[in-house]
């Protein structure tokens, strides 16, 4: 993240320094470099609709573009407990694990939705264990969930963005937050 943000830094000296010294190109201005990779996203939220599917909608903070994936109703309340600051009266699976991280001495770094292939989604779970990192695969609904409880930012390549229908910037039709 740092080099993406050193690298906009870099290009934006750049063009500054061009237009600040009187340069001038006689042809069109080049269109500015694109930015690829994982990028940051918000979890906008877990919703239902009229008949029962459910899903976790997340947005690039980079671009604003959205992916809705569907997940089980197990999955959506996960995500939807900690998402809405909901203590359960007994730990779920997510708090449990994350407990037994602590003891272990094992932090959840960041989590990277990787891919969708086969209509299935992706994910690895970047841990740090004594100083040495490590990852593991895991269905992004499960990462998601942890992410949340322990804070950690949760990235999505940007291939998920292209392979996964793109939505506009509200969800459409009749649906319910969770």
């Amino acid at each position: 993240m740092k080099r993406l943000q050193r690298s906009g830094l870099v290009v934006l000296v750049l063009v500054l320094g061009g237009a600040l010294s009187g340069a001038h190109d006689a042809g069109p201005a080049a269109p500015p470099p694109a930015v690829s990779g994982a990028q940051e996203v918000t979890v906008v939220g877990v919703f239902s609709d009229t008949q029962g599917a459910h899903g976790v909608m997340l947005e690039g903070k980079r671009d604003k573009r959205r992916v809705l994936m569907v997940i089980g109703v197990a999955e959506a309340t996960a995500i939807a407990v900690p998402l809405e600051h909901v203590t359960p009266p007994r730990p779920l699976t997510h708090d449990l694990f994350l407990t037994l991280f602590g003891r272990l001495k094992v932090q959840l770094s960041k989590v990277v939705i990787t891919d969708l292939r086969n209509n299935t989604y992706y994910a690895t779970l970047h841990l740090t264990v004594d100083g040495a990192p490590m990852e593991l695969d895991s269905r992004p609904s499960d990462a998601i969930a942890l992410a949340i409880r322990a804070q950690a930012p949760v990235y999505a390549e940007d291939r998920v963005f292209e392979k996964s229908d793109r939505l506009p910037g509200a969800p459409a039709g009749p649906g319910e937050r969770i």
